[in-house]
């Protein structure tokens, strides 16, 4: 039975995936039965073809691929659909989210007593990016923290593990990915945190620029905020016959 499905969004990431699919098979095998599910989001180059040519000597390997561009939440949400486990790991195409990190981030779910925990949230240290990547992104989590109070460092983090149902209920909405922690706490889940290590981007480039990233950010704030503060506040109790 599969215990963890592993969810990559992808987008122009032919000359990075195959490098991420055999770190994922080294540091997953050995620990829990898995299925890995890459998201092509209108790639462009020969990411799906990289993909299909591991997946007849891989039966844990599948490939979904939107006809264009949706954005990263938008391929998340597709592959966590598609999973076919409890508990779903998510991490970048671009290979900066190294994948001997994702056991740090699914076991703590998969253990005995932590059936209240929701989301298990990676935080980078010693992140390899540009230096106006890094400062844009302070800014911004420092922001976000500020106004939700989700107790979360690091939003932008691609590493995180949650259980798949709960991420379902979710209201779904572009860029959602950067908000998780903070929606799980909404639904009343506990969130769990725990640092994990970057490197720099495999080959190619990103698909996103800070001033992309800063005009998007300040909507999605707002919006988020709306919902935590029209969360539903009553717990439903199934009462039984003489109960």
């Amino acid at each position: 039975m599969v215990k963890v499905s592993i969810v990559i969004p992808a987008r122009n990431e032919a000359a990075n995936i195959d490098a991420l699919l055999d770190e994922i098979a080294a540091a997953c095998t050995p620990v829990a039965d898995h299925e890995v599910i890459v998201v092509d989001d209108g790639s462009d180059d020969a990411t799906s073809q990289a993909v299909q040519a591991r997946m007849a000597n891989h039966d844990n390997l599948r490939l979904i691929r939107h006809d264009r561009s949706a954005g990263q939440s938008a391929a998340v949400h597709s592959g966590v659909l598609a999973a076919k486990a409890g508990i779903v790991c998510t991490l970048d195409g671009d290979g900066q989210n190294p994948p001997a990190e994702l056991p740090k981030l699914f076991l703590p779910l998969l253990a005995d007593g932590a059936e209240a925990i929701g989301i298990v949230a990676g935080q980078r240290v010693g992140r390899q990016d540009t230096l106006s990547k890094k400062l844009a992104s302070r800014f911004a989590n420092g922001l976000r923290s500020w106004m939700l109070r989700d107790g979360t460092r690091d939003t932008g983090c691609g590493l995180k593990a949650f259980r798949r149902d709960a991420f379902l209920r979710l209201p779904f909405f572009n860029h959602m990915h950067r908000y998780l922690p903070a929606l799980f706490a909404r639904d009343g889940w506990q969130v769990a945190h725990v640092d994990v290590s970057h490197r720099p981007r495999g080959a190619g480039r990103s698909n996103y620029n800070n001033l992309q990233r800063g005009l998007v950010g300040a909507v999605d704030l707002f919006g988020v905020m709306w919902l935590l503060r029209r969360r539903k506040t009553s717990a439903p109790v199934e009462l039984r016959k003489g109960g």
